[in-house]
């Protein structure tokens, strides 16, 4: 069970005195605010924000909600994914939840309903960490490079290929992987898939194909796969957590590498962070081997960090790098 693995019983006695003062606090934003109060759809406008700043600091809901996920997760919380971290108010954070965790406009009533029914913490905590942002609707997010790849492989006949889909996410884009070779006529046997991402919610995710706050997807991966299982392709398929920034990756090497959506975007846009993932990469390519890079990030990011500073990190590398798939192809020789 997903709760033995990853998610433990919330202790309510530990946010008791945090609940009270948040409470009061909403008691006071309720009877004095000028301002409406958060709802669904609401429009925020700069005087909401301020308003619900004023009575209600984003700092002490965020405390109580990381202390949350800190006491509940058996593993260290990475933050940066989570509704909380970026938010400059509650009234912002509120309108961007789901209209299953629109509970009630006060944060306080949210956080007792997660500490008493753990489906709906469940729920809540993976969609904090599997954000829509960062997985998308999950399959077919880059045809382009879907395309380059059935070129490729028409150079690759009969060929046992080793493959990595690095930040793999929710595990889609790899099987999306599987069902191309075995529409290019691959059989399993000839193929390893491995999907790697830091966040454990998704490994298991992947691994089993389940998606607890987003039933209606779920539904549409399982059907999606179950063919490639039913030939054995997940016998070839696995997944684990893997930092891309750790000081050194164990691996045989892959003749395929994608990472898609990851790179010069708000996970890693940093040169030397970005410099460190893509010589970690390169080092886990074999001769001939290439490394596929593509995102969907908005053109701000693309200002940022433009593909030609990309390109030249590949090259710096020692990869000789072009643009291809909607991204980028660095090969290694």
């Amino acid at each position: 069970m997903i709760h033995c693995l990853f998610i433990k019983q919330p202790d309510p006695a530990l946010f008791q005195a945090g609940l009270r003062q948040l409470n009061q606090r909403f008691t006071t934003y309720a009877a004095t605010s000028p301002q409406p109060l958060p709802a669904p759809g609401l429009l925020i406008t700069p005087e909401i924000r301020q308003q619900s700043e004023l009575y209600l600091p984003m700092t002490e809901i965020r405390r109580l909600f990381y202390r949350l996920y800190q006491h509940v997760l058996s593993y260290p919380a990475i933050f940066g994914s989570t509704p909380f971290h970026t938010s400059p108010s509650w009234a912002d954070c509120f309108t961007g939840l789901p209209v299953w965790l629109q509970i009630s406009a006060n944060p306080a009533r949210l956080l007792e309903r997660l500490l008493d029914d753990q489906q709906l913490l469940t729920r809540f905590l993976f969609f904090s960490f599997m954000p829509g942002r960062y997985n998308g609707a999950g399959f077919g997010r880059y045809p382009e490079q879907l395309d380059w790849l059935r070129q490729h492989l028409k150079t690759q006949p009969g060929k046992n290929l080793r493959i990595l889909d690095a930040a793999c996410g929710s595990g889609e884009g790899t099987w999306e992987l599987a069902e191309l070779l075995a529409e290019q006529g691959w059989q399993p046997e000839q193929a390893q898939l491995e999907g790697w991402t830091i966040e454990p919610l998704e490994v298991w995710a992947a691994q089993t194909q389940c998606l607890p706050h987003d039933p209606q997807r779920e539904k549409n991966y399982q059907q999606r796969v179950q063919p490639l299982r039913e030939r054995g392709w997940g016998e070839r398929i696995s997944f684990r957590a893997v930092d891309l920034l750790a000081a050194q990756i164990e691996s045989a090497p892959f003749d395929l590498i994608l990472c898609n959506g990851l790179l010069g975007g708000p996970i890693i846009h940093q040169p030397r962070p970005s410099q460190q993932v893509v010589m970690q990469l390169a080092a886990l390519l074999a001769e001939g081997g290439v490394l596929l890079v593509a995102d969907h990030f908005h053109e701000g990011w693309k200002k940022r960090v433009p593909e030609a500073v990309l390109g030249a990190l590949m090259e710096k590398a020692g990869l000789q790098a072009r643009q291809a798939g909607g991204g980028l192809a660095a090969i290694r020789h």
